[in-house]
């Protein structure tokens, strides 16, 4: 792996927040777009979400995670599938962003 040590789980979230959703103007790891992150020996396998099939802003949202996600030292592979079951709702916001967008928690 280089000598370079993998990062955790922590630091890939906190790189994922970086990446905003240009329709909502909220990073994705809050909006609840993130469904799984697996870490092992440098090799990064994400499963995500949408907000919608066919969201106008999915080619935007997969650059931003693939630039941020290879960025962090120790990334030696990044597999990130996107996936539409179970379907995203508005209940899997942090709490934080359903305050701001006046959901109820």
């Amino acid at each position: 792996m280089n000598g370079l040590v993998a990062p955790d789980a922590d630091a890939i979230t906190d790189a994922l927040r970086d990446v905003i959703d240009p329709e909502l103007g909220y990073n994705i790891v809050d909006l609840g777009l993130i469904y799984a992150l697996a870490i092992e020996d440098g090799r990064v396998a994400l499963t995500m979400t949408m907000t919608t099939p066919g969201c106008p802003a999915q080619d935007y949202l997969l650059a931003g995670v693939e630039d941020r996600i290879r960025q962090l030292p120790g990334v030696v592979d990044l597999q990130v599938e996107v996936v539409w079951e179970p379907p995203w709702t508005p209940q899997r916001m942090s709490p934080l962003a359903k305050a701001q967008f006046g959901i109820p928690d």
